[in-house]
């Protein structure tokens, strides 16, 4: 099997440059192809090639992918740290004055530490009381996108793919990321209210790792194209069947739990790094 070896850095820093690809020992089958000067390049190579060691204490990302179906099919995305900054849920117990405890939940279960399904009862059960009109301020003045997300949906989407937005999070905020991005279709858990606040549950049953999974074979389906024409994005532990599962598996500024178990790793750059793996030059990107 012949392999792609991409390497991706932030224009801005001069990280990535031709100097520098010359100096790499790589088991090259062709000479460099630009994808974007001081940004992107890639090379054909005919083996296995770890570049950790020559790259080391540079803010360069790489990947080895197989040469062959590099442009997906689809993208199906995590949205809480991956598609956005944040952890939605974080944001809101920090407004409502209950951030530390939540967090610290947040954390031990994007690691893996906790079991996903009741370590979001637990959070929800810590919002008990906030009004529901207050999630749009929490939306509006605490949530990102992370750079180069549209441009990652709006290029895949004009070139024939499909997108969809599979979150653990909340509907009120994929919602939102979703038209924001440009997604087609989206999947989260839902907030429960009464007389105008948050109750402390969560919608049953709850979308977990086994959902986005379900999720995964269900718009295969719909779309009629398979596992390995997807591409994914996640970043936490709930993540990893996902991950698993797709022909191109991301883990974007990630858990340790889910690095270890993806195709390639996004620790430098942004959303568009994802474009660039699947062989798009930048003058190809869509970035209204």
């Amino acid at each position: 099997m012949s392999y792609i070896l991409t390497l991706i850095a932030e224009r801005e820093t001069g990280h990535l440059s031709r100097q520098l690809l010359a100096s790499l020992a790589v088991p090259a089958e062709g000479d460099w192809i630009c994808l974007s000067e001081n940004e992107a390049y890639e090379v054909p190579v005919d083996r296995p090639v770890d570049l950790a060691p020559q790259l080391a204490g540079k803010a360069i990302d790489w990947a080895l992918t197989p040469a062959q179906g590099r442009r997906k099919k689809m993208l199906l995305a995590d949205m809480d740290s991956t598609m956005i900054e944040e952890e939605c849920i974080d944001e809101i117990a920090d407004h409502l004055g209950v951030g530390p405890q939540v967090s610290e939940i947040t954390q031990r279960a994007m690691n893996g530490e906790l079991e996903f399904e009741s370590a979001l009862r637990e959070r929800v059960a810590l919002l008990k009381g906030l009004p529901v009109a207050e999630l749009e301020e929490i939306f509006n003045t605490r949530i990102h996108c992370r750079q180069g997300g549209r441009t990652l949906v709006q290029t895949m989407r004009a070139h024939g793919a499909n997108a969809a937005l599979v979150s653990g999070g909340f509907t009120f905020f994929t919602t939102r990321v979703s038209a924001a991005l440009g997604f087609e279709a989206s999947r989260a858990n839902t907030l429960n209210a009464q007389d105008g606040k948050l109750d402390g549950t969560v919608g049953e049953p709850i979308l977990g790792p086994d959902a986005k999974v379900e999720a995964l074979t269900h718009y295969c389906a719909e779309y009629g194209i398979t596992p390995g024409d997807v591409i994914a994005a996640g970043d936490g532990s709930n993540d990893v069947g996902m991950i698993r599962s797709v022909g191109l598996g991301v883990a974007i500024h990630a858990k340790p739990v889910l690095e270890r178990e993806a195709d390639a790793c996004i620790r430098h750059t942004g959303l568009t790094s994802l474009l660039f793996l699947q062989g798009y030059r930048r003058d190809e990107f869509i970035t209204e």
